[in-house]
């Protein structure tokens, strides 16, 4: 992976690819099965969960700076998933995202993975990230103020559907 760490640590959590291992496999399919997660997202994933983590893994072998991860509680268990990668339709945008599951959420883990995957892809020499939210997801635009992120409004940009964006810079680069 040309010295890329795919493995990040925060204060609590550990961030580690998805793999296709029977735990992993059971937790994304309760993951994108639940209504109340899969309403933000547009709906459920149209593959199994281990397409999932094939097509997460291809995207990785394209560009090491880019990955799904899964966002491990301090128990070990995968709260959910955290992701960097290229907007679809864009010019180099790249999204931050998050899903986590219901049983995890409220424990700052969310704002905790993003931030760190954010700043990996500074130190990686991203210039922006940009994150999309569906409009009355107020538990997600609330991650997106904490981290400090930009509003810009509604776009249907890179999903064809209006989505709140917004964007985070790169620190300047003190010499």
């Amino acid at each position: 992976m040309s010295g890329v760490e795919e493995d990040l640590r925060t204060e609590r959590l550990r961030l580690r690819p998805w793999t296709t291992g029977p735990a992993d496999l059971a937790r994304l399919t309760d993951l994108y099965g639940r209504p109340e997660v899969t309403r933000w997202l547009g709906g459920a994933p149209s593959v199994a969960p281990a397409e999932l983590v094939a097509r997460w893994a291809a995207v990785h072998r394209l560009d090491a700076r880019f990955l799904c991860w899964a966002v491990e509680r301090p128990d070990g268990v995968p709260a959910g998933t955290v992701l960097l990668k290229p907007l679809p339709h864009g010019v180099g945008e790249v999204e931050v995202g998050w899903h986590l599951h219901p049983d995890s959420w409220g424990h700052g883990y969310a704002t905790e993975a993003a931030r760190a995957v954010i700043d990996r892809g500074f130190a990686l020499g991203l210039p922006e990230v940009y994150a999309v939210v569906r409009p009355g997801n107020a538990p997600s635009i609330a991650v997106c103020r904490r981290l400090g992120m930009t509003a810009l409004g509604r776009m249907r940009r890179w999903y064809d559907v209006d989505l709140e964006a917004f964007r985070s810079m790169a620190p300047p680069v003190v010499e």
